[in-house]
């Protein structure tokens, strides 16, 4: 597997996880407002800081991103690209959202796959400030209780990134969850199987997912080689294998440094983080016996 080595001190904890709540609700996002906006909005409607989302069908205009871009200095192992602009209205065909907060103000990670307005198909960071809703949508959202995303500091990797901090649980109901942050050179699927074995799930549902992976290696024995991806999980589920041993099984959409677009199902053992990993394990059954983590 491969790994890389990144500036700063490695940090002991290499999977951050808070048990919490989690909200299923729609979202209605008006036309005329950033996709940052409209979702700040409807965060706060909701009465939390926190929140993961799920893309389909909105269309943006413009729709402003970066691809992920290798780095010219030694401060950090891979970068961000100049800004890019969609040619015309874009449709977002899947992406990802992690919702948080930067010095109390809104901030979000997003990563999507999109087909512009010539029939061209592009995949990057969308960035939400810049990009504008062009007409009324719903999309999927998962409200957070109980935990928060914050952008901290990150000594090893030297950039500023969502990690994962306890908050006050703010109003019952909901569903239990586990709001997790995966660091560098740790295998997504493992990482993710090793916190539902030690926290007794049995069964969980992603919601959510955006991050970064060294390279990525599909079940089918598809690969794709630059080491610089942004990525984000289309489907996700963790649950017994035939051997009743816990398998995360993840879907996901990604765009190489040099432009490549790939999807596919990840194997197993082969697809370490490069930056970081955001997601949301919705809790579905625990292991006979087990207790409730939240």
């Amino acid at each position: 597997m491969r790994s890389i080595e990144h500036p700063g001190p490695v940090h002991p904890t290499r999977v951050q996880c808070v048990p919490a709540r989690v909200h299923a609700v729609d979202v209605e996002l008006p036309s005329g407002v950033t996709l940052l906006q409209g979702l700040a909005d409807a965060v706060r409607q909701q009465g939390t800081t926190s929140a993961v989302f799920s893309l389909q069908d909105l269309t943006l205009a413009p729709l402003a991103f970066v691809m992920p871009a290798l780095s010219d200095s030694p401060k950090h192992v891979a970068y961000f690209s100049q800004r890019y602009e969609a040619s015309g209205v874009a449709r977002i065909e899947s992406g990802s959202i992690t919702y948080g907060l930067r010095d109390g103000q809104p901030s979000l990670h997003c990563h999507a796959t999109w087909t512009e307005a010539d029939g061209q198909r592009r995949s990057g960071h969308v960035l939400a400030a810049e990009s504008l809703v062009e007409r009324p949508a719903r999309i999927d959202a998962w409200m957070l209780d109980g935990a928060a995303f914050e952008v901290q500091p990150d000594a090893e990797t030297n950039f500023g990134l969502l990690q994962v901090t306890p908050t006050a649980a703010a109003r019952p109901g909901g569903l239990e969850a586990l709001v997790v942050r995966v660091r560098p050179n740790q295998d997504i699927c493992l990482a993710l199987e090793a916190l539902c074995a030690e926290r007794n799930v049995r069964r969980g549902r992603i919601r959510g997912g955006v991050g970064s992976l060294i390279g990525t290696v599909f079940d089918d024995g598809r690969t794709v080689e630059p080491f610089v991806t942004e990525v984000f999980i289309r489907r996700g589920v963790i649950e017994p294998g035939a051997d009743g041993a816990l398998r995360a099984d993840l879907d996901v959409g990604l765009v190489a440094h040099t432009g490549e677009i790939a999807e596919g199902r990840l194997a197993r053992g082969q697809n370490p983080v490069l930056i970081t990993f955001e997601l949301v394990i919705e809790v579905q059954e625990v292991a006979p016996g087990a207790g409730s983590e939240s």
